[in-house]
């Protein structure tokens, strides 16, 4: 692509971290790539990275199949305090993998002090993946986990009322369409919306989407790697629901606060400040924070930087706010 533009620089921290990962992470990822990368994610390969620190935390872990779009099984996880008796607030997880690659349990390693520190309830959801499940399957099966936690609210020990969606990345984007979902089919009440660096929009027009072309993580090529498995040739066109790319959405009102950060290096810097201005002049409560120097998923890969810690610490002070110590 030719319309590479100059870029706001990498955080100096961050961009030796870059450095480091180098080639075991491609700027890059062509559909050629998808099968390799859920080779590296394959089996209970990130639960027994993320194992220890459940144990650390007191914290259990089981799974339950339910109900999908059109009915299909699909698999939820629930982690709780061990023993956890009484109601406390719920946290529904979408995981991030650029809609093609990953398992419920991404990103959960995210979630484990809250869920300790506010007596929480996790539910995590595999949703399916593109391209063999193309939209609408992964917001759908989504929306179905959320509806599922909802009804079982009281057995689950969680506050109706008390429900936070969250998700990064993909994980971040598919939050934001499941909540659509839950306003326009008058669903779960949701608490907040929490959607780190998501991915909102599959157009592919804007000024950061061709400012991160060949560099950092999740490029451009990438991000139309992942819409493509997602939408096929509807990609860009006006065959797209506002439920599988959310930036498409004109309407925001009657949305639940929401937070949303990304880096200011990032492809999806653009669309997530589009989506909390959208927010705002609907009425609707948003907190946005764009970190300086940040490539996508920076505060994951390089968490020993100080803007890392500074964005981690913005996000622990929302969830205080919003669930309460």
């Amino acid at each position: 692509m030719t319309d590479i533009l100059a870029r706001p620089p990498f955080d100096p921290e961050l961009e030796a971290a870059l450095a480091v990962l180098g080639d075991q992470l491609p700027s890059t990822i062509t559909p050629e790539f998808i099968p390799l990368m859920r080779q590296g994610q394959a089996g209970p390969v990130v639960f027994d990275q993320l194992a220890p620190l459940l144990a650390e935390h007191d914290l259990e872990t089981r799974d339950v199949t339910i109900p999908g779009h059109d009915g299909d099984e699909i698999a939820v996880s629930i982690v709780s305090r061990r023993g956890r008796t009484g109601v406390g607030p719920g946290i529904f997880h979408t995981h991030g993998g650029g809609m093609i690659v990953g398992d419920r349990w991404v990103g959960v390693a995210s979630f484990v002090e809250w869920i300790a520190r506010y007596d929480a309830v996790l539910v995590t959801v595999e949703y399916r993946l593109a391209p063999e499940f193309p939209d609408p399957y992964p917001v759908e099966d989504c929306y179905a986990g959320l509806v599922w936690t909802a009804a079982h609210a009281a057995e689950l020990g969680i506050d109706p009322d008390r429900i936070l969606i969250a998700g990064a990345s993909a994980g971040g984007g598919l939050a934001a369409g499941t909540a659509l979902l839950a306003r326009d089919r008058s669903g779960p009440a949701l608490l907040g919306q929490l959607l780190i660096c998501p991915m909102l929009d599959d157009r592919d027009v804007t000024v950061s989407t061709k400012q991160i072309d060949g560099v950092g993580v999740w490029d451009r090529g990438s991000n139309v790697t992942g819409w493509s498995a997602l939408l096929g040739e509807r990609r860009g066109t006006a065959e797209v629901s506002i439920y599988a790319s959310p930036a498409r959405a004109t309407d925001l009102s009657g949305l639940p606060p929401a937070y949303i950060d990304c880096g200011s290096a990032e492809v999806f810097r653009d669309e997530d400040v589009a989506y909390a201005t959208k927010l705002w002049e609907a009425g609707v409560q948003a907190e946005l924070h764009v970190w300086a120097g940040g490539f996508h998923g920076f505060d994951l890969l390089a968490p020993q930087a100080a803007v890392s810690q500074a964005s981690t610490a913005a996000r622990d002070n929302w969830v205080s706010r919003l669930l309460g110590d």
